[in-house]
């Protein structure tokens, strides 16, 4: 180990969400609470310089700098000062301050590649003087802010012990695959404060003037979820400029995610080509949900650039003169034998259901697609390897045909609590699913 790290190891480190909201002590007496630390970036490391103080009863906060700051800890922080007047105040508008501009800040992880979250602050003690060493991105950092520490301990065991009983049954493997995933969310994970950089000019910041951000994180292998929330933080132009270097199925998914009120701001920016392109990977509902966003002369133009099978369904929907469910249907759901094992099922889920929409529900279909029955995801794994699904299938399904409408799936949604409902003709013939969401949660949905 190098001599810094031996430095480092030696001094106290301290964790911001330990210190925060701390007593803060003068000649003996609390004065106060610790509400922030400010700092200041003149090396490698940031600098703490002041401490912030609320004050009970209306007093004004001070601004107490950190050559005043006689101790500071879990157990409170000691100030000496002659008099406090001259520290009241607040901070300036150029003052960082961490728990207000870094804590709870979405971040570009270099080494995840997507979208975290500062959770926590690490600070270290070096020859009198506090500096920030690392941020936070575990969810252990989370759980020590509540004080749940004991927790994440608790389920490191759960998932060591489940990972001994795996060898002997394949049901305690899958218990042990998630317990284990989920414990690693919880670890540790930290990131030196060296490597945390701006993004990016032509990207410019997220709102406010400070964000924490870790350069170089690919956009392109963000869940999309993610990237929605790092375009809703950008200003319009800014917004426009990154989504137009999003692959257009990546950019599909992303534009579904997106708060209603940017959608319009940002659809409305792209040219129709690009519109036609993006609602073309969607289902008719949400390509319909997108397009309601926008002026019905834009939209028929766009509708006349699409496949005109699926611009035809957009329309019918958008038009108000169909209310078929088929309209929301996808295809992309999971088909399977009935005489296939749950073991066999299991081990090939994942392959199975790459690219499906629908995956929580497993359809057994048989000679021309005939619909069989239905496995639920949660069934599966709970059913012995060697049954056979047509043994564990529930074959009296509640489905929908063809003629069906949008308010009698909206029903049946309401009624059974599914999060999806088979499609099929007079001969049991599967034509797809309808989706919960797709029905439920469309702003234009025709359930009155």
């Amino acid at each position: 180990m190098d001599g810094t790290a031996t430095v480092l190891r030696e001094q106290k480190v301290y964790f911001l969400s330990e210190i925060i909201r701390g007593p803060v002590l003068y000649r003996g007496k609390k004065i106060g609470r610790l509400a922030d630390l400010s700092i200041i970036e003149t090396g490698k490391v940031p600098e703490v310089t002041h401490c912030l103080v609320t004050r009970p009863f209306g007093a004004p906060s001070l601004m107490v700098p950190w050559d005043r700051v006689k101790s500071i800890g879990p157990d409170g922080v000691y100030i000496e000062a002659d008099n406090l007047q001259p520290l009241e105040g607040k901070p300036g508008d150029d003052v960082i301050l961490l728990k207000d501009h870094v804590v709870d800040k979405k971040v570009l992880d270099t080494e995840e590649r997507e979208v975290e979250v500062v959770y926590d602050v690490r600070l270290v003690m070096i020859n009198g003087k506090l500096y920030v060493s690392d941020v936070d991105f575990g969810r252990y950092g989370l759980l020590r802010r509540m004080g749940l520490q004991n927790l994440a301990g608790y389920i490191y065991h759960q998932a060591f012990m489940m990972e001994a009983r795996s060898q002997y049954s394949r049901r305690f493997k899958w218990v042990a695959k998630f317990l284990t995933w989920f414990a690693n969310k919880l670890k540790d994970k930290r990131i030196s404060w060296t490597y945390v950089q701006p993004l990016p000019t032509n990207i410019s910041s997220f709102k406010g003037d400070v964000r924490l951000k870790v350069l170089k994180g690919k956009l392109s292998e963000m869940p999309a979820v993610d990237v929605a929330d790092i375009l809703e933080e950008l200003d319009h132009e800014q917004r426009v400029m990154i989504f137009k270097e999003l692959e257009p199925g990546h950019a599909s998914d992303t534009l579904e995610e997106i708060d209603p009120n940017v959608q319009r701001s940002l659809v409305s920016s792209l040219n129709k080509d690009k519109v036609a392109q993006l609602v073309g990977e969607m289902t008719p509902a949400q390509a319909a949900d997108i397009l309601s966003v926008l002026p019905w002369s834009d939209v028929k133009a766009i509708l006349e650039l699409m496949n005109p099978d699926g611009a035809g369904k957009v329309r019918a929907i958008l038009d108000q003169q169909e209310e078929k469910c088929v309209n929301y249907a996808t295809t992309s759901v999971l088909k399977v034998s009935p005489d296939e094992s749950v073991g066999q099922v299991q081990d090939g889920y994942p392959k199975l259901a790459k690219g499906k929409i629908v995956v929580m529900y497993l359809y057994v279909v048989g000679e021309n697609d005939k619909l069989l029955g239905v496995v639920d995801i949660k069934e599966l794994l709970l059913a012995d390897d060697a049954a056979a699904l047509k043994s564990v299938m529930v074959d009296h399904v509640v489905s929908l045909n063809p003629d069906s409408t949008l308010k009698e799936a909206f029903d049946m949604f309401q009624r059974y609590g599914f999060r999806a409902l088979p499609v099929t003709d007079p001969q049991d013939k599967l034509l797809g699913a309808v989706t919960y969401r797709d029905v439920m949660n469309l702003k234009h949905r025709f359930v009155e």
